[in-house]
């Protein structure tokens, strides 16, 4: 196996104190409502623009947080930092035993957090119905064409039907509206996008194109490679009649489009334009990371680390004080456009969508 350095977590050090009390917030005045949580860095797809054919060198299982420790990191979020959404993310989250108890002890908190899950859907026939019965509010899941042979050439995997499965077992299971995620092949993906959003609208499924970003396990990611959100708007604009989503943006990733044919408006796509057009001024996420690290961008190079606190005894009051010293020392944007900017150790798979 090739072994990939993810690098090691280091502890963040602000140079002015962090409000002990109120809401979850850095510098700049962003406040941090929404938790992204990875619970592995496992995953049972390749995909060429995330990790190698042969896999990384995974996490140590006594690395990983246990599932009592990760739900109270939840409660301090939920109930001492006021994190009022939380996405559950890998790796791949489905290769988790332990996801449904999770969801479960997640849903118990008060007040209770709007609660999504983005996953690649191999297993998600099989888990869909328990998942919404454990708490599960909505769910995206990954899928970058609708060509099957496309499908296996990207993920290195021949599970496109599993996928489609997936999507509608969610749909059944009533996790609506079901996002589709796509990162689009430099080569073949202005075709994916026309026939992904086709697909979509056709399925009652609510699309999400996603700009490539520089966070590949090799590091091999091109500028000049990857698809603009302004190539993709203008590839969909030659097939679909689309006009701007008149309601208000907010801290959403994504610039939403309405899709419209001749009766009115048929659905709605959605671009996250993370290097062309980054929206860093509005971002309200924070991270946490399957080894317990808090990570206040997704492009830090600084993590925080609370499984270490966690383990030597902390209490409640200690890795709140943490959590929020992190959060405090958030950086203006991530730095992608800046002629200095260096990749994370981490890729993808380690950190969490």
């Amino acid at each position: 196996m090739t072994v990939v350095p993810l690098g090691l977590p280091s502890v963040q050090r602000p140079s002015t104190p962090a409000p002990a009390t109120g809401p979850l917030i850095d510098t700049f005045g962003r406040v941090a409502t929404d938790l992204r949580v990875s619970l592995t860095d496992l995953c049972n797809l390749r995909c060429t623009y995330c990790m190698p054919a042969e896999g990384l060198d995974w996490m140590p299982r006594d690395q990983k947080l246990t599932p009592d420790e990760l739900t109270r990191l939840l409660r301090i979020g939920v109930t001492r930092l006021g994190i009022t959404s939380i996405r559950f993310t890998g790796g791949e989250p489905l290769v988790v035993p332990h996801l449904e108890d999770v969801l479960a002890a997640t849903t118990a908190l008060q007040p209770r957090p709007e609660i999504t899950l983005t996953t690649n859907g191999i297993g998600l026939a099989q888990r869909a119905a328990g998942l919404r019965r454990a708490g599960l509010n909505r769910i995206n899941v990954s899928l970058d064409t609708v060509d099957p042979a496309r499908f296996a050439a990207i993920t290195r995997r021949d599970r496109f039907d599993d996928v489609i499965a997936g999507l509608h077992a969610a749909k059944e299971a009533g996790l609506q509206p079901v996002k589709v995620n796509a990162v689009l092949d430099p080569v073949t993906g202005l075709q994916d996008a026309v026939a992904l959003l086709g697909f979509c609208l056709e399925n009652g499924y609510q699309l999400r194109i996603i700009e490539q970003m520089p966070l590949d396990a090799g590091h091999s990611w091109q500028r000049d490679r990857a698809l603009s959100a302004d190539d993709i708007l203008d590839t969909l604009r030659r097939h679909f009649t689309l006009t701007p989503d008149p309601a208000p943006r907010g801290s959403a990733p994504a610039q939403l489009w309405r899709v419209h044919d001749g009766t009115g408006v048929v659905g709605r796509v959605g671009i996250i334009a993370s290097v062309s057009h980054a929206f860093c001024s509005t971002c309200d996420r924070s991270r946490l990371t399957a080894d317990g690290q808090v990570r206040n961008c997704l492009f830090a190079r600084d993590e925080t680390d609370l499984r270490a606190l966690l383990r030597s005894g902390a209490d409640d009051d200690v890795l709140e004080a943490a959590w929020r010293a992190a959060m405090w020392a958030k950086a203006a944007g991530h730095g992608i456009n800046d002629p200095d900017f260096v990749q994370p150790d981490r890729p993808m798979s380690a950190i969490g969508g």
